[in-house]
């Protein structure tokens, strides 16, 4: 497609050269080497640490060697999601883009990891471009933001001086950030211990699919369809009707996505399939029509398979449901200061047998560490009553707007010059890295911005192509307002 602003064609460039290089979360080995190679390649300082975390540093540019350094920071890792059956190995294949004709990057099927590699890509056309301006930088790349924020955890004092932090992870252009959600992973183990077929029963495979997913802190407030729990809605209705053993089970594939598929193996009368089969298709039917604007390709069905299975018990399968129902899932709670914000919300993320084990992992998100506390507590006494070993992660800490932050002055009064408008300011119930650095760095003084980016955490993902140059044109204005 014709791209006409010269530095978007940069920094997709960059952005092409990043999507060769595979980074999944907890893998950033590849990155890292890359970058610091890079960074070599053009006689930058370079530092890293423990977690992986690198650090470029970027001198200033001539008249700017007074201004105060200013921290570009981003994460290398991307959220690894494929449309199902489609064949992607993200530990070595790189990323197939696509260009589309209504202006739009996306992947073939993939994640297309913008989130966040496009704040990659813009530190490095910022640092080695002669004719951009500005005062020196410190380019701080994280490692595993998507499943945990470890990297930002790992930070010691002194890994970097600056004072002013643009975090270029916010996915809407002419917005920007000043606050998030804290958050906290759960992670409950059910007893699940099988024995063989009862006689007479036959095995089913109960399949959910085609749902739209999406970031779980995000998209949450849409209130889209969750795969594990429709599942098990659908094992519930069956249980009703007749008898049912669970044999297998598996959903969802990250923490921080809306799981968009999951199925089991079902052990079922063999004198009740008809009815069982019946009970499904009725189901489905309901569940499209509940769910017709926010997941219109969702789909439940059930298949008769052959193989000699395994079985929980009556008790076992009866528990396996009922933790799951009373499982929370979704928003919990709506902001009461800001309109439209989402405080607290659960996302039940995955379901799989493990060392006759059922394992549950959810991400718990809100603005009030408080509520953040009371959800986990809720989520393991769900635990203890099923009989379960729960247990948490400790989590992030939220960010709270500063509203008399200076920085975000300077940006209100550079973006209303360059634009001729005002942008918005906002907290979001997703996590940034902001909150930890802030915990770890007095005085930072902090702000996220980028370009637009639609569906993160899904194939779906996509970027707005004319929304990174208005990025960058701001991001240039701010660096010239240091001189």
């Amino acid at each position: 497609m014709n791209i006409e602003h010269e530095y978007t064609k940069k920094i997709l460039n960059a952005f092409e050269q990043i999507s060769q290089v595979p980074r999944p979360s907890k893998k950033e080995e590849k990155i890292v080497a890359w970058l610091l190679n890079w960074a070599a390649e053009n006689g930058l300082e370079t530092r890293t640490d423990e977690a992986l975390n690198v650090l470029i540093k970027v001198p200033a540019s001539a008249g700017f060697e007074n201004s105060q350094t200013l921290v570009l920071q981003g994460h290398m890792d991307m959220v690894c999601e494929k449309a199902k059956g489609f064949s992607h190995d993200f530990d070595n294949d790189p990323i197939e883009l696509i260009y589309t004709d209504d202006g739009w990057l996306t992947a073939n099927q993939t994640t297309l990891g913008a989130d966040n590699g496009i704040a990659i890509a813009m530190a490095m056309v910022a640092a080695t471009d002669s004719r951009v301006d500005h005062p020196a930088l410190e380019l701080l790349f994280t490692t595993d933001e998507e499943t945990g924020l470890t990297g930002a955890t790992s930070l010691k004092p002194g890994f970097i001086q600056g004072k002013q932090l643009l975090n270029i992870d916010s996915e809407d252009e002419g917005v920007f950030t000043v606050g998030c959600a804290g958050g906290e992973d759960a992670c409950i183990r059910l007893p699940f211990i099988t024995d063989k077929r009862p006689e007479g029963y036959t095995g089913f495979k109960l399949v959910g699919g085609g749902m739209s997913g999406g970031h779980s802190g995000i998209d949450i407030i849409e209130e889209r369809a969750n795969a594990i729990k429709l599942l098990f809605r659908c094992i519930h209705q069956i249980s009703v009707k007749t008898d049912v053993r669970i044999s297998s089970v598996s959903g969802g594939t990250a923490r921080n996505a809306i799981p968009r598929d999951a199925e089991a193996v079902l052990l079922i009368p063999a004198s009740d399939a008809e009815t069982a089969m019946a009970c499904i298709e009725q189901l489905d039917k309901k569940l499209k029509s509940e769910y017709r604007k926010t997941d219109p390709n969702l789909s439940y069905s059930m298949t008769p398979v052959s193989g000699e299975f395994s079985a929980a018990s009556a008790n076992t399968t009866r528990r396996t449901i009922d933790t799951i129902f009373s499982y929370p899932d979704g928003v919990t709670a709506m902001s009461k200061d800001i309109e439209g914000l989402v405080e607290t919300s659960n996302n039940l993320a995955t379901v799989k047998l493990e060392d006759d084990k059922l394992v549950i992992l959810s991400n718990q998100r809100s603005s009030n560490m408080d509520s953040l506390a009371l959800l986990c507590d809720r989520i393991l006494s769900v635990a203890r009553l099923a009989g379960a070993e729960g247990e948490t992660n400790g989590g992030y800490p939220s960010w709270q707007p500063n509203m008399e932050s200076r920085l975000l002055a300077r940006c209100l009064d550079v973006f209303e010059a360059r634009f001729g408008k005002k942008p918005v300011v906002e907290a979001i119930h997703a996590g940034l890295e902001c909150g930890i650095i802030g915990s770890k760095y007095d005085g930072m003084d902090m702000i996220s911005f980028g370009p637009t980016i639609k569906n993160p955490h899904s194939p779906d993902e996509k970027i707005d192509i004319e929304s990174i140059g208005k990025t960058w044109d701001f991001m240039v204005a701010l660096f010239e307002s240091y001189k």
